[in-house]
């Protein structure tokens, strides 16, 4: 019978729906993470009468047969919402208001994107991501800098001990994608770019299209708890529904088997 088969491919969809929510709760408190939904299309029909077919003379089927085959998971797309700001009075804390990326070099050499600000100094003195990747373009803090000033359009100054002036010491940049869905997420709030994202458009902060910065803000996530909740338990309850077909199913083809 299709139902079973059917019905199976109802609950694999529902139990990735479940895996993407409980992803999205996990995350509720993870730097400028963007939460993801999962989007379904039905399968392929078998085509029993086709819409329009002869019915005899001039007569002509006005809809046709066509059972469905169930459903399948398209894609999983990521919601870029802008989430809210926190403070942390970290001079080395930057939330991008807007759109655009930072840039990180990998330690394979490849360019990383990611909006999780929570940056520290290197030994070196250079500004570096919590794992040690750098920030690009580079900036250097001298040793001597007792105040780090970072404006909205990413200009980097410093202020020297003994020195009344602040010191330009470098320029952050952001980059954008036309399509942001299409980045391939690495973990670690890093992102790669992809065909499908397109190559990467870099900009200084404030340029038209791209985001400003804020200093000592980071970006929160922009998971709705109360919306992922009610999103999983319609989840379950759909889950539920096509483990009712199976069953119901089962109970069919008990009671055709036991036919004299």
């Amino acid at each position: 019978m299709r139902s079973l088969s059917i019905a199976a491919t109802g609950m694999l969809a529902q139990q990735t729906n479940v895996d993407v929510i409980s992803n999205n709760i996990a995350n509720m408190n993870t730097t400028a993470f963007k939460r993801q939904r999962a989007e379904f299309q039905d399968l392929l029909y078998q085509q029993v009468e086709r819409p329009g077919a002869g019915a005899g003379g001039d007569a002509k089927a006005p809809s046709g047969i066509q059972i469905g085959a169930g459903v399948r998971t398209a894609g999983v797309y990521r919601i870029s919402q802008q989430g809210a700001f926190t403070t942390t009075d970290n001079k080395y804390d930057l939330a991008i208001e807007g759109a655009g990326y930072f840039q990180v070099t990998l330690p394979s050499g490849e360019t990383a994107y990611t909006r999780a600000g929570s940056f520290q100094v290197s030994a070196e003195g250079e500004l570096v991501t919590s794992d040690g990747y750098r920030l690009e373009p580079g900036i250097s803090i001298p040793a001597e800098a007792v105040d780090v000033t970072i404006g909205r359009t990413g200009m980097v100054q410093v202020k020297l001990d003994g020195q009344a002036e602040m010191q330009d010491v470098g320029q952050l940049q952001l980059a954008s994608f036309v399509n942001e869905a299409g980045l391939e997420a690495r973990g670690g709030n890093l992102f790669l770019a992809t065909s499908a994202s397109g190559q990467p458009n870099v900009a200084s902060p404030g340029d038209p299209g791209f985001g400003s910065l804020r200093q000592g803000y980071l970006e929160a996530s922009n998971v709705n708890p109360v919306s992922e909740i009610t999103a999983l338990i319609t989840a379950q309850r759909a889950y539920e529904m096509n483990s009712r077909v199976v069953k119901t199913v089962d109970e069919m083809l008990a009671t055709s088997s036991q036919l004299r």
